[in-house]
């Protein structure tokens, strides 16, 4: 039986159409994963579904019966949950809170907190989550944020399930953590709605799966009738001649040192050389120090200790500001929280950080801006109706691409690419490593940080491997492999537990 039936559905925003009489089911008990490059509709026709969106066409059938679907308390009272894929949590407020929000236990009219806990504490431990109830969510990390966001999805009891880039930004061990929740769920009847970009993750947990592509259907396929060069090729209308379009270039002279640089709690005694022409990729796991030392390196905080030297000067960065004017540029991880204003124009999120080249005597030169505007978005080929657009409204793909135009205006000497794909298409992916490449082939130079080993083994010269907030390893490209990079990252893990064990045993 279905759960879900969508057929002819039809959505337009500012004019443009975004979904083309798009066609989905979802059968109980299934995972259906649902595919295509950013901007080809996956997340529209899921939020269609999920009342985030009311569509302009078509018809929506749960469990045989039309549904009337006007608002997202709509969709939860028919049994449809959705996890999205940037996160929206209420900062303030506990990790209990935000799972039971607006359906909190009640006791004489007032929230019953000891009830609350108590749920709460039953349902992570039911997860296997380690992680106190009545912590902010402001303090977690994204990946425990993104759990708490899985959490609250399942503590819902819907049967239909949608999950938007669910591993997007959490460890191996939550994955699998994920998956077994996955396999609960199908055995008691739930439909999973799968969409994400790591093709590994599909042809391990999908059942069926369905490609769109620029607002309309490709093709569906059962497990097995479709292999990963097929799906690609499907997804982008033509075949990727290579997944990571690493270039050789000639690699310079030093152009950024770094001698001992510590932060309490952050990163100890850190050095390192980065040359031009050199993608020095960064690799460790969730909590080893690589996004706190990338904020140091762009000023958003300061060292306690050590220096970091720019083409041979020592520099200070007490701002970004400061980093910026040095020419270093930052691709953060957080592309919508930190590195994008939503609400703004496509245009003027592009010129935010370098507005004084627009202006004269005071006053903004907006043709001067556009047409600088319009150059970067062909150049990083990102699709728009029009640069006035708010930038809320383009794919996660795009609006990754706006951040790399905002940073490439200011013309810099280093990038800083912390997790660049995150939630990103194999199109877009190959797009921005090419953007990389060619960046760094001008006699400028890259760091890398990701997650995804395929991708850092893949673009990177030389691999730098942090544990446990300090170096354990440096690895050149012809050393590159899974098992010495996983070993670099446990390395110092383990020998602090040995240093505990043995200061015990005293």
């Amino acid at each position: 039986m279905s759960l879900v039936e969508m057929s002819g559905i039809r959505k337009s925003f500012y004019g443009v159409e975004v979904l083309h009489g798009v066609n989905f089911q979802l059968k109980a008990g299934t995972v259906h994963a649902l595919m295509g490059e950013n901007g080809a509709g996956k997340s529209t026709l899921m939020k269609a579904l999920a009342g985030v969106h009311r569509f302009d066409g078509g018809v929506i059938k749960i469990q045989g019966k039309p549904a009337d679907i006007y608002s997202p308390s709509d969709a939860r009272s028919l049994g449809v949950a959705m996890i999205q894929q940037e996160l929206s949590p209420v900062e303030e407020l506990s990790v209990a809170e935000n799972i039971f929000l607006g359906r909190e236990p009640v006791k004489m009219g007032f929230v019953d907190y000891k009830q609350l806990y108590r749920q709460t504490e039953k349902l992570l431990d039911s997860l296997n989550l380690n992680m106190n109830p009545r912590t902010k969510m402001k303090a977690l990390p994204m990946a425990e944020q993104q759990m708490v966001e899985i959490a609250k999805a399942i503590s819902q009891n819907a049967h239909i399930v949608i999950m938007d880039e669910p591993t997007s930004s959490i460890t191996n061990r939550e994955v699998e953590s994920l998956f077994r929740m996955i396999a609960d769920m199908k055995a008691r009847g739930t439909g999973i709605i799968y969409i994400s970009h790591k093709m590994d993750e599909i042809f391990r947990v999908a059942d069926e799966i369905t490609v769109l592509r620029d607002g309309g259907n490709v093709g569906t396929w059962k497990k097995g009738e479709i292999d990963t060069e097929q799906l690609i090729c499907s997804m982008v209308g033509r075949e990727l001649k290579s997944q990571f379009p690493k270039v050789e270039v000639t690699i310079g002279e030093p152009i950024l040192e770094v001698r001992n640089l510590t932060l309490a709690h952050q990163y100890e005694d850190i050095s390192f050389t980065l040359h031009r022409g050199e993608i020095l990729g960064f690799v460790g796991l969730i909590g080893s120090g690589r996004t706190e030392l990338m904020n140091s390196l762009f000023g958003i905080t300061q060292p306690e200790k050590g220096k970091i030297l720019l083409e041979g000067e020592e520099v200070t960065f007490k701002s970004p500001r400061d980093a910026v004017t040095h020419g270093i540029a930052y691709v953060t991880e957080d592309r919508k929280g930190k590195g994008l204003v939503l609400p703004m124009s496509i245009c003027h999120n592009t010129t935010l950080p370098s507005l004084r080249k627009f202006t004269k005597s005071g006053l903004l030169q907006r043709r001067a801006e556009g047409n600088a505007v319009t150059r970067q978005v062909s150049s990083l080929n990102i699709k728009t109706a029009s640069t006035l657009l708010p930038v809320k409204s383009l794919s996660g793909g795009n609006q990754q691409k706006v951040v790399l135009a905002k940073w490439m205006m200011t013309e810099p000497k280093i990038i800083i690419f912390d997790e660049p794909t995150r939630g990103i298409d194999v199109g877009s992916k190959a797009e921005i490593y090419k953007i990389m490449c060619d960046y760094a082939a001008q006699g400028n130079a890259v760091i890398l940080v990701s997650s995804e080993m395929p991708e850092a083994m893949g673009m990177s010269d030389r691999i730098l491997v942090l544990s446990n907030h300090r170096f354990s390893g440096e690895l050149r490209r012809s050393e590159f492999s899974e098992e010495a990079i996983v070993q670099m990252q446990f390395k110092h893990m383990i020998s602090r537990r040995n240093d505990d064990d043995r200061s015990d045993v005293k």
